[in-house]
């Protein structure tokens, strides 16, 4: 074999190698894009919507078809951390609060959970959650929309009292206050 058909031989070769790892990441990036949509579809069956918008947005903040029924639970989290610590009473009473949502202990998602009680959420998280509620509630009939948000800003405002004040309840920071209002406005404010 000549020098020449060497060369030929290893650069048909190299050419070989680079368009079977292309191929290799494009079925890649296939099967992502179809295990993103199979995700997107059992958030939405859990959800009991259909908007792809919100289930995309739900998706790129991280959740899953089995954390998806902490949405609710997220804003509980952010009046949680508004004085900078999760206490004890509030870690607990959050707790309770998701295994009254059929939120079993040492389930993934109550360890989900349990990780944003430990490690606080950006702030961007908590605005986009807290918007992809607000529509969720828009969507709703007005009765069952307006007994939506009375029970999550309930469980918000239990959440600020859970620490502080006599025996550990009943004061609610004004960091917490301030938070409670634009958790409420939000939820207060129409869908452009």
């Amino acid at each position: 074999m000549t020098e020449k058909d060497a060369f030929a031989s290893r650069k048909k070769g190299q050419e070989e190698e680079y368009f079977r790892k292309q191929e290799q990441a494009l079925i890649e990036q296939m099967r992502a894009r179809q295990q993103a949509e199979a995700e997107r579809q059992q958030m939405a069956e859990a959800l009991g919507l259909a908007d792809d918008e919100i289930l995309r947005e739900l998706q790129a903040l991280g959740y899953t078809r089995e954390t998806v029924s902490l949405l609710h639970l997220a804003p509980l989290v952010q009046v949680a951390w508004a004085e900078g610590k999760v206490t004890e009473g509030e870690r607990r009473l959050i707790h309770d609060l998701a295994r009254s949502r059929s939120i079993g202990a040492g389930r993934p998602v109550d360890q989900r959970l349990t990780e944003w009680l430990d490690k606080r959420p950006a702030e961007d998280f908590f605005e986009r959650t807290l918007r992809i509620i607000r529509a969720l509630l828009q969507a709703l009939p007005p009765n069952e929309r307006a007994a939506r948000r009375r029970d999550l800003l309930s469980h918000c405002a239990q959440v600020a009292t859970a620490s502080g004040g006599l025996l550990g309840f009943g004061t609610v920071t004004e960091a917490e206050q301030a938070l409670l209002d634009r958790i409420a406005a939000e939820l207060e404010r129409d869908l452009p």
